[in-house]
């Protein structure tokens, strides 16, 4: 979550202004691909999601101790994934004339795939490692049963950048998975339209689709089987070995299938394969931080990444609706000389790094009044 804030800072900009290959480093990684592969930022969709499977099997044991039917807790998650979706949808709809019905929105996808996340957390890890197959597989045949489209797709039309064309559209049998010409994107050409729009909906979203959120569930099933390894008896060590040997294999798996053709990585549209890769990272991330804070005992580095994750709605809606407020507030009362402290080419670094901090100051004045933002 802090990564999605820390788009504030603007790299890209620092990058071109200083022509460096540091900077041209960690501005790629604070960009999405523009369609196949994987930067560090593409891995924050990922990572929000497969938390939400991690955190699942604690929340329903911190119900059941509370004395709350299964009836109940059923309930509750109908309702909290209702709110997700609204609340991804009001957040899409954000300085727009009329509502942005559009459902790719990160809390959009988890709501829409939450009740199913939830019913499969009372299953045994054989069943929900079956429904994980299931829900790749099938996702995957959809798109490969779904004809190419004939003639190609006019990307020029459709207000793709010529810049994108040179290495796109995917050939061969990867051309089942081509931008705006794929089985979910002849969904959305259909559901959309149901809604309410200034224009008929023909593409856009950045490539991002409805259905996305079947493979996203996928995402959240590795989660919640982490979350089960996290909560058995097993041995702190057995635990750290459970995640790498799961990281190493759903990566490798995830990547190698890319790499032959079968079905690219894209996160645009959450391919299967782009479930098992990204879902690869989530695990060793996952061991690494286990480790550190719950083996070694070393949480003192991680308070203000604390601040942040105990309050992710919250610090999900402040980076949606707050920056342009902070950022016009602090030059309005500083000054634009203030954040060329350090010259005009890292002026919207520093202006980027002084909203961040006081986005950050509101999550620590909200976790220390014990003020958290929950659905």
């Amino acid at each position: 979550m802090l990564l999605m804030m820390g788009e504030v800072l603007h790299l890209s900009v620092v990058a071109k202004n200083t022509h460096s290959a540091f900077w041209s480093f960690l501005a790629y990684h604070q960009t999405h691909v523009e369609y196949l592969g994987c930067s560090l930022h593409d891995l924050i969709q990922s990572s929000f999601s497969f938390l939400v499977g991690v955190a699942l099997p604690f929340s329903i044991s911190s119900r059941r101790a509370r004395g709350q039917s299964a009836v109940v807790m059923t309930m509750h998650a109908g309702w909290r994934a209702l709110l997700l979706v609204a609340l991804g949808v009001f957040l899409r709809s954000i300085d727009q004339k009329q509502t942005n019905f559009s459902f790719t929105d990160t809390l959009c996808q988890i709501g829409l795939g939450y009740v199913w996340l939830f019913l499969l957390a009372f299953r045994p890890p054989r069943d929900q490692w079956i429904a994980l197959a299931v829900i790749l597989f099938g996702y995957w045949l959809a798109f490969a049963l779904y004809p190419v489209p004939n003639p190609p797709l006019d990307y020029a039309k459709l207000g793709i950048p010529a810049a994108w064309l040179p290495a796109h559209p995917l050939t061969g049998f990867a051309a089942h998975w081509n931008k705006y010409g794929n089985a979910s994107w002849a969904f959305d050409r259909w559901f959309l339209n149901l809604f309410p729009r200034k224009e008929p909906f023909v593409a856009g979203n950045f490539g991002s689709t409805t259905l996305s959120f079947i493979p996203t569930l996928g995402t959240m099933v590795l989660g919640l089987l982490a979350g089960g390894v996290i909560g058995s008896d097993r041995k702190p060590a057995t635990k750290i070995r459970w995640f790498l040997i799961a990281g190493v294999a759903t990566g490798i798996i995830g990547w190698g299938l890319g790499a032959a053709g079968i079905c690219p990585v894209v996160k645009r549209i959450w391919t299967p394969t782009w479930t098992l890769y990204s879902g690869g990272w989530c695990f060793l991330l996952l061991a690494l931080f286990y480790a550190a804070t719950d083996v070694i005992h070393r949480r003192a580095w991680a308070f203000p990444l604390i601040v942040v994750g105990m309050n992710s709605i919250a610090a999900y809606c402040i980076a949606h609706v707050c920056v342009d407020f902070i950022t016009k507030s602090l030059q309005t009362h500083l000054g634009e000389k203030t954040f060329r402290v350090f010259g005009s080419d890292y002026q919207a670094l520093t202006l980027g790094a002084s909203v961040l901090l006081v986005e950050w100051l509101i999550l620590w004045w909200m976790h220390r009044r014990k003020l958290f933002l929950k659905i």
